[in-house]
């Protein structure tokens, strides 16, 4: 059977969306409409962008598929070219076809192809349309396959918490397409918020035009994992041959359909079971990928690494020093994928079990390198995008940060040799900054991470839902932690001079002994200043007797204020945790090691969920 692995576009869903991303008229004037392109005479209008391309490294590496065909509409008189590029960038012309004669324009179906065959290491293929002295439309352009079998029976499901709007946006972008959705079964929102959709007007309409693939789910919260694990466990009851293929999607994202076409096809076309992940452009600054290959290094508590060769924050609209566009020419392999898209198919799920409960946070790439060690794959698949809120936009001293660092101390235990010199070495360095940082909550944060994880699997037996509540708890004694408006201060505003940072230290152990003595002795240089979020660097703060820090997303502040007491009370706790960590912390990873099974089961989660589990365990 042919198989539509993507359409062409040459607009996006809506006007926040860049059309460049799409096409882009390189020469003269035309019109672009999200299904068709109007091109006048002397017009050139190319499709090698990052929706446009097919990026034909990924389906030869990671499919058996070896050729592809596009096919389209044109009225007028022009010519379309299907191109292709190699690891270098360099282009070739690889079909063509002139529509139109001396006689006059004409209008047609279009067919081009090409194998799929000197891409191994990178390259993709684009259309390149032209005109002279006639007008063209190109309208309906297909690019199919011959797939090895049908689409899986797949369906949706959106985690949401407390995030209405822009959840109803995102079903309501679903339901716009329906040529999109018809490759979707359900639509499954799980909605755990103490303000749930249901309670608008708008719901009902969109529930209206979903019909009946919708399926509304209300739930207590227990986090992301607790949320898209209720759509993996829903759509993996009863029989093998009755469970569908899942494709979760973040709440707070802006949608494009098309994704649901391009993850589905591409997931079809794999030899074996894959998991196929949608990429992350940044909602803020949509002209920005922020990264197309990752990996995680859990033993330094880091995530979101760029696998080498991989684009991180990379301006998709720019040109290369060679004034190529930019795009992730060469094939950069991934890890894991995050959340906010990714298609996780049905057989995984049975045979490597459900999330981990961790509430959120590590709970999508433990579940990558789970799959990974058992045989399955992993691809981020360029030009299946969807637009979310930009990382650097969102402040590290949060509540969500302590589950940060406690399941990344349990990935590490999981999927690492669980080195405690390392991960001391590590926390050792997080906290020696956060103090002199006067980050005094978000250290009791980290110490508060590492001595839950040193209880055990059992902190995760309630789904994470009692760590979530004392960690706030925790944070509220620390004055720093809370956001206040600039409206609210009552320093004059002569004390609020802004104090950029320097360069950054020649020799950090020596500058972090000099704040700290300056700290401990009580002679900080300054007694007050303002800081701007791009310098409140630890070793810049830490001159300070209290500062008034922007807070990352910008829309406030937070004021830090020097505590030698707080300072030297979390010192000698973290300390203590240290201790901890090195002679107990082996034999704690042994035992979430032997809890997997049974917290990644079936019936555990059908008790978190509070169900009467009929349908068996999926895992086998």
């Amino acid at each position: 059977m042919r198989l539509t692995v993507q359409r062409g576009l040459f607009f996006g869903p809506s006007a926040l969306a860049p059309e460049d991303l799409y096409s882009v008229v390189e020469k003269g004037v035309a019109r672009r409409e999200r299904g068709r392109v109007h091109l006048t005479p002397g017009t050139r209008v190319g499709t090698n962008t990052y929706f446009g391309r097919l990026h034909a490294t990924y389906w030869q590496r990671w499919t058996a598929v070896d050729r592809v065909e596009v096919t389209a509409r044109a009225a007028g008189e022009g010519r379309i070219r299907l191109l292709a590029s190699d690891t270098n960038k360099v282009s070739r012309i690889v079909d063509a076809v002139d529509v139109g004669t001396p006689a006059g324009p004409e209008t047609r179906e279009v067919r081009l192809s090409a194998p799929i065959d000197r891409f191994l290491d990178g390259g993709g293929m684009w259309l390149e349309i032209t005109t002279e002295t006639g007008e063209l439309t190109v309208s309906e352009v297909r690019w199919s396959v011959l797939a090895p079998r049908p689409v899986p029976d797949t369906d949706i499901v959106i985690c949401t918490y407390n995030r209405v709007e822009e959840c109803l946006d995102t079903m309501q972008a679903l339901a716009d397409d329906p040529e999109a959705l018809a490759v979707i079964g359900a639509v499954r929102v799980v909605d755990q918020g103490s303000d749930p959709l249901e309670s608008r007007d708008r719901f009902t309409a969109v529930s209206k035009a979903l019909g009946d693939k919708l399926v509304y789910l209300r739930q207590p919260n227990l986090g992301g994992a607790g949320g898209f694990t209720r759509g993996l466990y829903e759509a993996t009851a009863g029989a093998p041959e009755e469970h569908r293929d899942v494709l979760l999607m973040d709440d707070d994202v802006m949608l494009e359909p098309e994704l649901l076409i391009r993850l589905t096809s591409f997931g079809a076309c794999t030899p074996r079971p894959t998991i196929v992940g949608g990429q992350m452009l940044n909602l803020l600054h949509p002209a920005h990928l922020h990264i197309s290959a990752e990996y995680a290094d859990p033993e330094n508590l880091k995530v979101g690494l760029p696998v080498p060769g991989a684009l991180q924050e990379a301006y998709l609209l720019g040109l290369d020093e060679r004034l190529l566009p930019i795009n992730q020419e060469r094939r950069a392999d991934t890890e894991y994928n995050g959340w906010w898209s990714c298609l996780i198919p049905a057989e995984i799920v049975r045979r490597i079990g459900y999330p981990l409960p961790l509430f959120f946070q590590w709970d999508d790439i433990e579940y990558g390198y789970r799959a990974r060690a058992a045989g399955f794959p992993t691809v981020s698949l360029p030009g299946a995008g969807v637009w979310h809120g930009d990382f650097g936009w969102k402040d590290w001293d949060e509540w969500h940060r302590y589950f940060n660092l406690r399941n990344g101390l349990i990935m590490a235990a999981l999927h690492t040799g669980f080195s405690t010199k390392t991960i001391n070495a590590r926390i050792r360095h997080l906290l020696s900054v956060y103090l002199i940082g006067m980050h005094y909550g978000l250290s009791a944060t980290l110490l508060q991470a590492v001595e839950d994880f040193l209880d055990g699997p059992e902190i995760l037996r309630d789904g994470s839902v009692g760590s979530a509540a004392r960690i706030r708890r925790v944070r509220a004694d620390y004055p720093e932690t809370t956001v206040h408006k600039m409206s609210e201060l009552s320093e004059d505003f002569r004390a609020l001079t802004v104090h950029r940072a320097g360069g950054e230290p020649s020799n950090e152990s020596l500058t972090w002994v000099k704040r700290a003595v300056y700290q401990l002795l009580d002679r900080v240089p300054h007694r007050m200043g303002f800081i701007p979020a791009g310098d409140a660097h630890w070793w810049h703060v830490g001159l300070f007797e209290r500062a008034v820090v922007t807070d990352m997303g910008e829309q406030g502040v937070r004021i830090r204020q020097r505590d030698k007491a707080k300072l030297i009370a979390l010192a000698r706790r973290g300390l203590q945790a240290m201790r901890r960590l090195h002679t107990e912390g082996p034999a704690v990873a042994e035992r979430y090691r032997a809890a997997v099974p049974e917290l990644t089961s079936r019936a555990n989660w059908a008790r978190l969920y509070g169900l009467d589990d009929k349908a068996g365990n999926t895992a086998e």
